[in-house]
């Protein structure tokens, strides 16, 4: 199962049948899991979600944008806010203005969500790895190029033409799922399997993204980059 609510509809489904998910943002706030430790019932798996990661992007963001205020943090209106919380916690703890932007339907108006940026003088835009933005994610950093607005964006999306893309990788999530069918199929029981969670972390700079925006990335950034785009 890939996604919180495909590992949910398969939870309600059955308490049988083993189910492996990977890619849920956090398994216990959307209540895939009782915990990480001992997840219990008939579920496990992999999130690619580090509690640390909100934090590492908005330091990242503050030290490549020096005098950012207000921070547009866009996902999305259908799934739990507890990814939007996180950010918008550190934001404010780091001294940032964050402005939550959430979208849905079958026709989000990303438009009309890059005009409150506009309103509200956001100075940069987060994107949140949820649905409606992942599937969006080449369409909404257009129009973040087109309104000069810096990005920081997942790891894995550093194709996308977004300013800075920096976390961990679903790819790499999704690899980890063999282990656990494996574990399972030998006799293993789901809820006893610990959910793993991905810690490793990738950062690229876009500097094509960075002219035609306008932005200066200072030295000390591009230096712990892994890739930098020219």
């Amino acid at each position: 199962m890939v996604g919180a609510v495909t590992a949910r509809a398969a939870k309600k489904a059955t308490t049988n049948i083993p189910i492996v998910f990977a890619v849920v943002v956090d398994p216990v706030a959307d209540n895939v899991v009782a915990s990480l430790e001992r997840p219990g019932g008939n579920v496990t798996g992999i999130t690619n979600f580090d509690p640390r990661q909100p934090r590492r992007q908005l330091e990242l963001l503050k030290e490549a944008l020096p005098g950012l205020g207000r921070l547009a943090i866009l996902g999305d209106r259908g799934v739990s806010d507890a990814l939007l919380k996180a950010n918008e916690e550190q934001a404010r703890a780091l001294g940032l203005q964050p402005l939550g932007l959430k979208v849905g339907g079958s026709a989000p108006d990303f438009e009309e969500a890059f005009a409150a940026a506009r309103k509200e003088r956001a100075g940069a835009v987060l994107f949140l790895e949820e649905p409606i933005v992942v599937i969006h994610r080449k369409r909404i950093a257009q129009l973040a190029t087109t309104d000069r607005l810096p990005t920081m964006v997942p790891g894995d999306w550093e194709d996308i033409g977004g300013l800075i893309a920096y976390g961990t990788s679903v790819l790499e999530a999704a690899g980890r799922m063999p282990y656990y069918v494996d574990r399972i199929l030998k006799g293993a029981k789901p809820g006893d399997l610990p959910v793993e969670v991905l810690t490793r972390h990738r950062l690229t700079i876009n500097l094509k993204t960075a002219r035609e925006i306008g932005v200066t990335i200072p030295p000390e950034v591009l230096q712990r980059a892994d890739k930098v785009i020219e």
